[in-house]
């Protein structure tokens, strides 16, 4: 008979992915439901993990002359209406308030009263009320470029939830600017793409393919959307971040005016971008094995646990004594241009301490105990090498390498990640077999599906919207850099095609 392997986490990815996905996050101490519809509560360990990933982020676009700001929650319903794509785009997502106030309805309950002159839009995303700043902060061509971010919550009515993937209410940033030529707004599209992508693969060590979405999947409103495709182990795509060259549509719509050199009246270019918690769904999915989470080095919440062991008070006085001094030399590092984050956990509760720091996901794990410190040596656990793969080592060389030991982690997450990718990535031409990869082998609940696909399309709307509703398949992007394309039959119609597109399904 079998051995089974004792895991923490159950179901396995194998046995219902969905549903291994939220008991990861459970078993974390990511988040937890709240009892709003639709919305989560992210506990220290989660938020500590986004706040890592904003710094970086926010790092990142400073290096680029962006300025952070902050804009209203409420957005009056005439500023949606005056882009008609765009409010149609997210009409049925947005949450609407129409009263000012509460006061006790006639059976003592209460009721909504002060009915409001014009109802506001909880904020689905941001461009028209910054565009109505954009227009009375632009005048002349010296005004541009404009170059702002906001870090924020935003409100989109979803039916469907699932926690950092889909809520009701999340947290993102957007970013917006508003320059002089289209040249210049292209430019700075293509910049926060880039951005985004160096921040999937350096920070979250998620391999990603950068693309253009289709005139269907593009940004209400928009001209052009750019955007970054991960793959997750149940082999869909996650869009991870979005950037937008919004042309003249909003400046119009919003009147965001400029003189230029010659004296004479323009409307402005601008463009729009953002990411949001969402990402920390991505790197659940992309690195999180039976166990748990496993967090990328760059972005965990804490670098390294520490673990003393002790059976006595005299054993704890020493023990302790030697934890604390470990836990200075560690801080007292960098890592990543910050210090080395260090969490020292002393409770009473057996093995199911060190089982909890494993379901973390925090990458490097130390026990610490009297025989260690007789030998000056601690015992080290990598969580990106399985739970069991365990080693004494002297402490000096230990506090020597920590910097080349979360290096490696990182590296090794990335390189994984990105095999994984590369192997359910397929170049598909054959309809039959097309349709084959994206139908489930079975109706077990795991949910695995086929992979990337690149394959010939037309350019046909009908065709994109016909795999959609046959396999629930969309184009998750035209990628930027096709290796792949060449002249070849559309996988939908057989019409002549002259690119290849990424296919898959999508969260």
């Amino acid at each position: 008979m079998a051995k089974v392997v004792k895991t923490a986490i159950s179901p396995t990815r194998e046995q219902d992915y969905p549903e291994w996905y939220q008991q990861v996050i459970k078993a974390s101490d990511l988040a937890e439901r709240s009892v709003v519809r639709g919305c989560m509560v992210i506990k220290p360990w989660g938020y500590a993990l986004w706040e890592n990933i904003v710094n970086s982020l926010d790092g990142m676009f400073k290096e680029t002359g962006v300025k952070n700001a902050y804009f209203p929650l409420f957005i009056p319903l005439s500023f949606l209406e005056k882009e008609a794509e765009h409010v149609e785009g997210f009409a049925k997502e947005c949450a609407v308030v129409t009263h000012h106030r509460l006061e006790k309805g006639p059976e003592g309950g209460l009721v909504p009263a002060g009915p409001l002159t014009e109802p506001l839009i909880v904020r689905p995303t941001s461009e028209t009320i910054i565009g109505d700043s954009f227009a009375r902060w632009v005048n002349s061509y010296r005004d541009l470029p404009l170059l702002i971010n906001q870090w924020a919550n935003v409100v989109r009515w979803e039916m469907r939830t699932r926690m950092f993937l889909r809520t009701s209410e999340f947290l993102w940033q957007e970013g917006h600017t508003a320059h002089a030529t289209a040249q210049e707004a292209m430019e700075r599209t293509q910049l926060m793409l880039d951005i985004y992508a160096k921040l999937a693969e350096d920070y979250l060590a998620m391999p990603v393919v950068r693309g253009r979405k289709t005139p269907l999947e593009r940004f209400p409103g928009a001209v052009d959307t750019l955007c970054i495709e991960a793959l997750m182990q149940d082999r869909k795509a996650l869009q991870a971040g979005t950037s937008h060259f919004l042309g003249q549509n909003f400046s119009k719509a919003s009147g965001i005016r400029f003189q230029n050199a010659e004296e004479k009246e323009e409307f402005a270019w601008t463009t729009s971008w953002g990411a949001s918690t969402r990402l920390i769904g991505g790197v659940i999915m992309t690195h999180g094995d039976d166990d748990g989470i496993i967090m990328p080095p760059r972005v965990a919440s804490a670098h390294v646990v520490l673990l003393p062991i002790f059976k006595n008070p005299e054993e704890r006085t020493k023990v302790m004594e030697f934890t604390a001094n470990l836990s200075k030399e560690l801080t007292d590092q960098f890592y990543d241009h910050k210090k080395i984050r260090v969490e020292i956990d002393d409770r009473d509760i057996g093995g199911a301490r060190g089982w909890e720091w494993i379901k973390k996901g925090v990458p490097v794990r130390v026990e610490i105990g009297p025989r260690d410190i007789a030998g000056n040596s601690v015992f080290v656990g990598r969580r990106d090498l399985g739970i069991r793969e365990k080693k004494s080592m002297p402490r000096d060389r230990f506090v020597a390498e920590i910097t080349l030991m979360l290096d490696e982690i990182q590296k090794n997450l990335f390189s994984r990640a990105r095999i994984y990718l590369k192997e359910n990535t397929h170049t598909i031409d054959d309809s039959k077999t097309f349709y084959d990869y994206f139908t489930p082998k079975s109706k077990e609940p795991s949910e695995i599906h086929g992979g990337f696909s690149y394959s010939h399309w037309c350019g046909s709307g009908d065709c994109e919207t016909k795999i959609k509703n046959d396999l629930s398949v969309t184009i998750r992007c035209i990628p930027l850099t096709d290796e792949n394309g060449d002249n070849g039959s559309c996988i939908c119609c057989g019409n002549k095609s002259t690119q290849r597109v990424v296919f898959a399904k999508a969260y």
